[in-house]
């Protein structure tokens, strides 16, 4: 990841300027290709859904490495990791719980928690 300084160009190549945030991509990203061989790309998609602050989806077929590809990043930056299988019938209530009125206290919800293992 370089950025690109535009300014005082006298020919039609940019000047390529390497920053701290760049250099620490590029160690990031070498860090994760110890684990994942040959999917540099997918890394820095994966790590740039991370650093805008979104949310990402790895679909791909079986055994292609997207468990290590999450896994590698959580330990290559220093995050927590928790996985969820999903299922053709898993609801959001398996995940976050529900919460169910109670009557006897006035406008008081207890929140249950799925007490599934997730493995």
């Amino acid at each position: 990841m370089f950025s690109l300084n535009l300014d005082n160009v006298t020919d039609s190549r940019a000047h390529v300027v390497e920053n701290k945030f760049s250099q620490q991509v590029q160690l990031t990203v070498k860090e994760v290709s110890k684990a994942l061989l040959g999917k540099d790309h997918q890394i820095r998609l994966a790590l740039c859904c991370l650093f805008s602050g979104g949310h990402l989806l790895i679909e791909d077929l079986p055994g292609m490495g997207k468990i290590t590809l999450s896994y590698a990043l959580a330990k290559a930056l220093h995050l927590l990791y928790n996985r969820i299988q999903f299922t053709s019938d898993l609801l959001p209530a398996d995940i976050l719980g529900i919460s169910i009125f109670d009557q006897n206290s006035s406008l008081d919800y207890t929140n249950l928690q799925s007490t599934q293992d997730e493995s």
